[in-house]
């Protein structure tokens, strides 16, 4: 029986068929015949944005924090090109995303009409794969297509440009399980020989360590469930990458904390003195290896990912495997189990020694005193406080972020919603949105800077719309902290147009929107001030003064080793010699 609709009722038909619950997006001309059948239906929740970066930011929330792909609808010209940050942003932090964007009628293109841009074009960079449907009989089956394309292999954002007069006409139906997808088909199996390679270097290896990244998370919970058997049986150190943060639990005796440029001093120094690193699902980004001609000099290196492109690209490897983590780590235990379940126990526990003196320079301690809060402080109060909880968190970029990294703990995937390759300030707020449309009821808190909040601030607009009690926790130094940071030890304490000035009185800020406002400058006050927040039914924003000129460290200095961070005053790095070694 043939199934004719108009294009409109396709795209609604499809994004039915596809198990989308939630579509984050703003109205327009060009996508009105959408909206019309997303009127008239009532399986497909529709939330209403302020802006379309805020749509696509909330739909990665929404991804991420649920491992199913967002669904973004916007209109031509302005509502494309502001989505794109977006779209870059879930491109390089590899974000499931499926993008419906309208156009101007097909007769139309290329004469410059109103709200005309090549969407397509614009986005052909940020996108992973993108289409312009000139033909309603193919619209169905290239939204189909866009959910294959967006969810197989390395996840990413793919757009579909739909021109007005396809969504009027109309044409047959195409379902999911006759959609041509056979075309795109990643590779997912790794090489048996070269895991059975690594495996033998792995029972021999002295400093081996496990360096873990967003794919261990983008694989599904069953990669983290493997990762950590593989950690526990094995004894191996883990660390991870900011994106990776809760594929091994904070709590696990294996864990060295987050590696890189704000990494733990622990983390960074068994990356640099290891002989055998396990890369699984990173991307050796530059945050990560700083300086490549010395980057974990003296190792022999296994990558396992997914992506062929990446393998190679930035660090020369030794084991490259390309498959999906799920299935390289079942085949990797299996083949280890096989062997006997061997390691070089003897070295390891020479290898633990080492580590264990490296986490005696305490590289996150910091003194609370006096009646100005501390930065750190406020976080691991936060911390205290919110960990028993059904907790999410997300962040903007900056300070703020690499504190939240350093000082909560993730004991589960999908509960880390920041942005990592492309740093948008402005993310975490309509992140935290999506992340409360999946979870209702959890604790969804975005730890965010003054600076960065104020980019996407009429999303709290959107949290009074649906009620989503998302929680705010602004860490307000009245600085671009991050900047002012290079600036005070990079640029000879010159803090070029890196003091904010006139900010709003967050309280009255959060008055005019709706919602609750809570302001807190003196220590004492700051746990009470947090289980407000958190009792609090519905939306906050909390207005942490805090201390101005405070630094993040451990800091990795540009074109700098691993071995050469940065620490900070609390810290006992003035027991550590010129070897990295610490004096006890």
């Amino acid at each position: 029986m043939t199934r004719q609709m108009t294009g409109a009722k396709m795209v609604v038909q499809a994004l039915k068929d596809q198990g989308v619950d939630v579509v984050f997006g703003y109205p327009g001309g060009a996508v009105l015949p959408i909206y019309d059948e997303i009127f008239q239906q009532n399986d497909i929740r529709h939330i209403l944005v302020r802006h379309e970066q805020g749509a696509v930011h909330a739909a990665e929330g929404y991804a991420r924090s649920t491992g199913k792909p967002g669904v973004v609808l916007v209109t031509s010209g302005p509502g494309a090109t502001n989505a794109v940050t977006g779209i870059t942003d879930a491109l390089m932090d590899s974000i499931p995303l499926v993008v419906l964007t309208g156009q101007v009628p097909t007769f139309m293109i290329g004469s410059d009409a109103f709200q005309e841009a090549d969407t397509v074009g614009i986005t052909r960079p940020c996108t992973k794969h993108n289409w312009l449907v000139s033909d309603t009989a193919r619209l169905s089956d290239t939204i189909h297509q866009a959910f294959h394309v967006a969810t197989s292999g390395r996840p990413g954002p793919v757009l579909v440009d739909i021109p007005k007069d396809v969504q009027f006409a109309r044409a047959e139906y195409t379902s999911p399980a006759k959609a041509k997808v056979s075309h795109y088909q990643p590779q997912t199996k790794g090489d048996l020989d070269t895991i059975t390679e690594l495996v033998e270097a792995l029972e021999t290896a002295e400093k081996p360590i496990f360096y873990t990244g967003g794919g261990v998370i983008n694989s599904g919970p069953a990669a983290s469930a493997l990762l950590r058997e593989l950690v526990e049986e094995t004894g191996i150190p883990i660390t991870s990458t900011l994106m990776g943060l809760g594929c091994y639990p904070a709590s696990g005796k294996n864990w060295l904390g987050m590696l890189g440029m704000h990494g733990l001093y622990e983390a960074n120094m068994a990356m640099h003195d290891c002989d055998l690193m396990i890369n699984i699902g990173a991307r050796f980004d530059d945050r990560i290896t700083g300086r490549i001609d010395a980057f974990s000099p003296n190792s022999r290196r296994a990558h396992i990912d997914i992506d062929p492109s990446s393998i190679n690209k930035v660090v020369k490897t030794d084991f490259p495997i390309v498959g999906d983590v799920t299935q390289v780590l079942t085949d990797l235990l299996e083949v280890w189990k096989s062997r006997g379940r061997k390691t070089n126990r003897e070295a390891l526990e020479t290898w633990w020694s080492e580590i264990e003196n490296w986490k005696k320079v305490r590289c996150l301690a910091f003194t609370q005193e006096g009646k100005t809060i501390k930065p750190q402080y406020a976080v691991a109060r936060l911390e205290e406080l919110t960990k028993g909880h059904d907790r999410y968190i997300c962040t903007e970029v900056g300070q703020h972020q690499m504190w939240a990294a350093q000082y909560l703990g993730f004991e589960d995937p999908n509960r880390w919603m920041t942005s990592g390759g492309l740093g948008t300030m402005g993310y975490g707020m309509p992140a935290s949105l999506g992340v409360q449309v999946a979870h209702p009821d959890a604790l969804v808190i975005n730890v965010a800077g003054e600076a960065s909040w104020l980019m996407n601030m009429q999303e709290m607009g959107t949290a009074v719309q649906y009620r989503l009690p998302v929680k705010q926790f602004i860490l307000n130094n009245e600085r671009l902290g991050m900047v002012r940071q290079w600036q005070e030890l990079l640029h000879g304490e010159r803090y070029s147009q890196s003091w904010s000035e006139a900010l709003p009185d967050f309280v009255k800020l959060a008055e005019a929107f709706g919602c609750k406002g809570i302001m807190v400058k003196d220590p004492a006050d700051l746990d009470d001030a947090i289980m407000e927040m958190i009792n609090y039914e519905g939306p906050v924003i909390f207005d942490c003064l805090v201390e101005k000129h405070e630094n993040c460290f451990p800091m990795i200095p540009s074109g700098k080793a691993h071995n050469e961070m940065l620490l900070g005053e609390a810290s006992t790095k003035d027991a550590i010699d010129d070897k990295g070694a610490v004096l006890v």
